[in-house]
């Protein structure tokens, strides 16, 4: 998979194919799509420095040579302005994946009026997701919304090709005819009673895959920002306010 093969690949840039010109991000692409079986880019869009592009594949965002001989993994900083160029494109990129996720697919705990609205990236077998959702009623109370999106920590499949057992409480969360009482006992520890139904569970976990999300609990804000993992209601707050939204 792309994302245990970057890791070795840290030193910054390697050659993986020569093309003689730019033609228009399709070297990059070709280049990027090579390293392993299986590897999809989501967007590709000229740099913001000269002769490269910025591809989102897989979840992991790198900058690609044009003639797709040269890959730099790792955060792009504008010097100059003092800016993490890399972030503000991830956010973005948030932003408008999450936007396509209508409020009928999500588990939704919100004031009447927020002040902020976040989503979360959640299991209900992980303990600080446990401990957030214990608190929802805080964060309401601050003014923030709490919209839930599910990411099963063990993925849709086993190596044997079964449904892994945090997909299955999620996909049984869903169904029940009560879906907030029993994600609320879920999330207490108590056992799901199995269901099954029409559910986004597998497209919310791949949407978090190629979004970069690796754990839960993944707090997104409504600008794309990801502001953490487990975040106390004061803490939260903190940080929504000032980041403005």
């Amino acid at each position: 998979m792309f994302k245990r093969l970057l890791p070795a690949l840290m030193l910054g840039a390697f050659a993986v194919t020569a093309c003689a010109a730019d033609d228009g991000g399709k070297a990059a692409r070709e280049a990027v799509e090579a390293l392993a079986p299986g590897i999809k880019v989501e967007s590709i869009t000229p740099a913001p420095m000269a002769g490269f592009y910025q591809v989102v594949a897989t979840g992991r965002m790198v900058y690609v040579s044009a003639d797709g001989r040269y890959m730099i993994n790792g955060n792009l900083i504008d010097l100059k302005d003092k800016t993490d160029l890399s972030a503000a494109a991830w956010a973005g990129t948030r932003k408008d994946a999450l936007a396509k996720v209508p409020a009928s697919q999500r588990l939704i705990y919100a004031p009447a009026n927020p002040k902020h609205t976040v989503t979360v990236f959640t299991d209900v077998d992980c303990g600080f997701c446990r401990q957030l959702h214990a608190h929802i009623d805080e964060y309401n109370k601050q003014g923030i919304a709490v919209e839930y999106v599910f990411w099963p920590r063990e993925g849709v499949k086993t190596t044997a090709g079964n449904d892994t057992p945090s997909y299955t409480k999620a996909v049984s969360v869903w169904c029940a005819s009560d879906r907030k009482n029993a994600f609320n006992e879920a999330m207490k520890g108590a056992a799901v009673k199995p269901a099954s139904c029409t559910n986004p569970v597998k497209d919310e976990f791949e949407l978090g895959e190629r979004l970069g999300v690796n754990g839960t609990p993944t707090i997104v804000t409504e600008k794309g920002d990801v502001i953490g993992g487990y975040l106390t209601p004061a803490q939260m707050l903190k940080v929504l306010d000032a980041k403005g939204g």
